[in-house]
């Protein structure tokens, strides 16, 4: 099962130079909140409209594979989001080797979220 994390490209181009990303969500890091926020693919996009709305950066989405997460030793652990609701979240930085695809994301006219 994928899991999907969104966030700016220029975040995760300056990431593929350094070989870790370690930001959490937007405006967090990894060592302010101490894990990394993942959707599902059914909260993906209630969860960059809520977060991302009107930010004007170029979007992205990584998609993920926690089995290779997992072998590199990296917890994903489902946590409440605050809504009740469970999200992967990942305890430990983003390598390239984790990621599978990289598709742009975006929201239209209306506000709804596309990748």
């Amino acid at each position: 099962m994928q899991i999907f994390h969104l966030t700016h490209r220029d975040d995760w181009n300056a990431a593929l130079v350094h070989g870790t990303y370690a930001i959490s969500t937007r405006g967090a890091s990894l060592q302010d909140v101490g894990f990394v926020h993942a959707s599902y693919a059914h909260q993906l996009g209630p969860m960059a409209e809520f977060v991302y709305a009107r930010d004007d950066a170029e979007l992205c989405v990584l998609v993920l594979d926690p089995s290779a997460i997992r072998a590199a030793g990296t917890h994903v652990v489902d946590g409440d989001g605050g809504d009740g609701e469970l999200y992967p979240h990942i305890y430990g930085p983003i390598t390239p080797e984790f990621v599978t695809e990289v598709r742009p994301a975006w929201f239209d006219a209306e506000g709804r979220f596309h990748f």
